[in-house]
């Protein structure tokens, strides 16, 4: 069946111009990517989380969580990014099994036992969606509006680490930097064992709805907002 999207953006020259210093950086900071993605895969309760960036034929995955072993892209014209950097704001399918028809190949999905997927655009500065930051699933699921606007905020601080990484490579090779970086390296990964935490000590409760589980879920959004604001915030005071 033919799917319902273009399968180039219109500015296409353009887009793959912008996308070139992403694909030229040497040497992202593994620890603080790794347990961004990680936090990433947690915030949404997922098994896999993607950084992608989407080339002219191909899709690169930078940085995921949940992937086998090895799986570094694949082919453009299979991948549910290069749909989703067609769309203005956060691409969802919500059950793959019942909206096949959407997708470039829906093969490729099937293949993979792919329910559920979301993707926000990774945008640069001028507007251009290099990539996508998104998060999969092989159980369909709900995906609200304010889970949307998360992954949104998340994809904003993606972009703002790589344009961050690109600005330190294109010093005299010193990293001016590192201070910034292991800042923030500090802080996702204190949040990561924060919010495992409170994922572990919300198992042993009895319902969903006994006055510590609730407690546990009102801490777990305190935390996920206390992150984002914090590394927004920062990363912003650093490229301003």
């Amino acid at each position: 069946m033919a799917n319902s999207y273009p399968r180039r953006p219109a500015d296409e020259a353009h887009r793959l111009q912008a996308l070139r210093p992403y694909q030229l950086i040497t040497s992202i900071p593994n620890p603080l990517f790794d347990d961004l993605i990680r936090l990433t895969a947690m915030l949404f309760n997922v098994p896999i989380a993607i950084v992608a960036l989407v080339e002219e034929s191909t899709v690169q995955f930078r940085l995921n969580v949940g992937l086998p072993a090895g799986t570094a892209r694949e082919p453009r014209d299979e991948s549910l990014c290069s749909v989703a950097i067609l769309q203005g704001d956060t691409t969802v399918f919500e059950n793959l099994e019942t909206a096949p028809g959407e997708l470039a190949e829906p093969g490729f999905v099937q293949r993979m036992n792919l329910q559920f997927y979301a993707g926000s655009p990774l945008r640069t500065a001028s507007g251009f969606p290099v990539g996508v930051l998104c998060v999969i699933d092989r159980l369909p699921r709900y995906f609200g509006t304010e889970e949307q606007a998360l992954l949104e905020r998340l994809s904003d601080i993606v972009i703002r680490l790589l344009d961050l990484r690109i600005q330190s490579e294109n010093t005299d090779g010193s990293q001016p930097g590192s201070t910034l970086w292991t800042t923030l390296y500090d802080q996702i990964e204190a949040s990561v064992n924060r919010l495992g935490t409170l994922a572990e000590l919300a198992k042993w409760e009895e319902s969903s709805e006994t006055d510590a589980a609730v407690a546990y879920r009102t801490s777990t959004q305190e935390e996920i907002g206390r992150v984002v604001d914090a590394l927004h915030e920062q990363l912003t005071e650093r490229l301003h």
